[in-house]
């Protein structure tokens, strides 16, 4: 499974936009948008079938479906730690929906959010759609270490918000216990609400520990938001589902009254419901495949890339992409540019545009595809040089 046979090349250059095969010209290798190249498994393809086998799309709870908010609930707690019931959970259209409806919930326009230095870029944007105001808290480009001297020196009277990338796009960091435990104290310490993006939470590697925020205090689940997808797990992100979840009910309930869920104006497709709900209950054996060759595709990267003596490598304790160095005096978009004209590969510049200016200097490479198309692009992405 997970090779170049396993690659319907023909449908990704129809169907995979967002920077990649569909929006590139032939004989360009895109190792950019964070997206498997792989199908999505027979089991959820099955399960949509299996669905709309009787002729009807009915509209669905306004909140979701029964058995998707209980398949994610379960999901979070047998495998993250977690503490939720079925309804503490809100389905909303993807995980990027998830962080901006927040982001409307706790802000009003000049209040101020404190986000990490680099991260990905949807954490800047969503606070900017609702008339907030950014503080930039640095972690570590390398390994994601938060410093949180920075971190309490940013509070002031207009602070409202921490939000957490955990695991860390596009570091790959994943916090330890520990760590999510000081930001809690903070948070509470200031009265802070805090929002913690976990839709790389499945795709963690060595058998590491993941902590959901909300398991890691009392202090965590006051206050708080957590927000979930499936297109980085399961392939699925053209049908925009995911996740908010949220410990304390009355609070879930007020968030989803304002976020005009209880009428029709809000609320998910059914059909993307039942092929997460799927993801999670039968889908599991195709995941733990495609994560055991994400692992060693990382390894491969993490290899190569030591080796170049172009890029400096991180190695990823989670996620799909990798945040190499750029060791030869270059910005980030002329090495970005350089590859994708010398080498034909695309890759994503590290731009205050794309992860904030914390982020120059590097790029950021995804390895969800075949060992084939990481090998080869990875040797065209040296050997421009």
């Amino acid at each position: 499974m997970f090779t170049n046979n396993d690659i319907n090349f023909e449908a990704l250059k129809r169907k995979a936009y967002n920077g990649r095969w569909a929006t590139l010209e032939d004989g360009i290798i895109p190792l950019t948008a964070a997206d498997p190249d792989f199908r999505m498994s027979k089991e959820i393809e099955n399960g949509i079938i299996e669905y709309i086998k009787d002729g009807y799309l009915s509209y669905g709870p306004f909140s979701g479906i029964p058995e998707f908010k209980k398949s994610v609930a379960e999901h979070f707690n047998t495998g993250k730690n977690g503490n939720f019931t079925s309804e503490n959970v809100l389905a909303v259209n993807s995980a990027a929906m998830g962080m901006f409806m927040v982001a409307k919930y706790v802000l009003n326009p000049g209040d101020e959010a404190i986000i990490f230095d680099p991260v990905d870029f949807l954490f800047k944007k969503t606070v900017d759609a609702v008339g907030g105001n950014i503080k930039l808290c640095a972690v570590d480009s390398k390994t994601g270490d938060i410093d949180f001297e920075m971190l309490v020196s940013l509070i002031g009277p207009k602070t409202k918000l921490i939000s957490i990338c955990n695991p860390h796009n596009p570091v790959g960091r994943v916090y330890s216990k520990e760590v999510l435990k000081k930001i809690s104290e903070i948070a509470a310490a200031h009265d802070l609400w805090v929002m913690s993006d976990e839709i790389w939470s499945d795709i963690v590697y060595d058998k590491r520990e993941f902590n959901t925020y909300s398991s890691v205090s009392e202090e965590a689940k006051k206050k708080s938001f957590t927000v979930f997808g499936f297109s980085k797990s399961f392939g699925i992100a053209g049908l925009r589902i995911g996740a908010v979840l949220c410990n304390d009910q009355d609070l879930l309930d007020d968030f989803t009254e304002k976020s005009n869920f209880n009428s029709t104006i809000e609320g998910v497709s059914t059909l993307s419901q039942i092929a997460a709900s799927v993801a999670i209950d039968k889908a599991k054996p195709w995941f733990n495949d495609f994560l055991t060759h994400l692992q060693h595709n990382r390894d491969l990267a993490h290899s190569m890339l030591s080796n170049s003596g172009i890029l400096t490598p991180n190695l990823p304790e989670a996620t799909f992409v990798i945040f190499p160095k750029i060791e030869n005096g270059m910005s980030s978009e002329a090495f970005a540019q350089h590859v994708l004209q010398q080498g034909k590969v695309a890759i994503v510049p590290g731009s205050e545009r794309w992860f904030g200016k914390g982020a120059e200097g590097h790029v950021r490479i995804c390895f969800s595809t075949s060992q084939e198309i990481l090998t080869e692009g990875l040797n065209r992405l040296i050997n421009s040089f």
